[in-house]
């Protein structure tokens, strides 16, 4: 089964980390996205750029709304995602629970939904 690892994690304390810990983290992730790959259970990973980078769009009674960061306000904000097979939730929640960003984040776990059989 295919489920999606989505991160969150609070920017503001992840910008006022020293660089050398957040170097550390950032290898950390890299080299935990390596182990998944070797092990055929990545499909896909990345991070996302910080929230004042992102535009949230709307369309309401035909008609486009475009604003400035997310749509909500939130403690932590998302950070990027990681794309997994897992033989079941339980091997998906442990592979989620060995990403070093679960350390300083959050990881929400979530199944793919197969549209096809719906």
């Amino acid at each position: 089964m295919k489920y999606l690892c989505v991160i969150y994690i609070e920017e503001k304390k992840l910008s006022a980390m020293p660089k050398g810990d957040y170097q550390s983290v950032v290898k950390a992730c890299f080299d935990y996205e390596e182990d998944l790959r070797k092990t055929g259970q990545i499909i896909a990973a990345e991070a996302l750029e910080p929230t004042p980078a992102a535009r949230t769009v709307q369309v309401r009674d035909g008609k486009a709304s475009i604003t400035d960061g997310p749509f909500a306000e939130t403690k932590e904000q998302l950070a990027g995602f990681f794309m997994i097979n897992a033989g079941d939730l339980n091997d998906a929640i442990r592979v989620a629970s060995n990403m070093p960003q679960a350390r300083i984040g959050s990881i929400e776990v979530r199944p793919i939904k197969d549209l096809a059989q719906h």
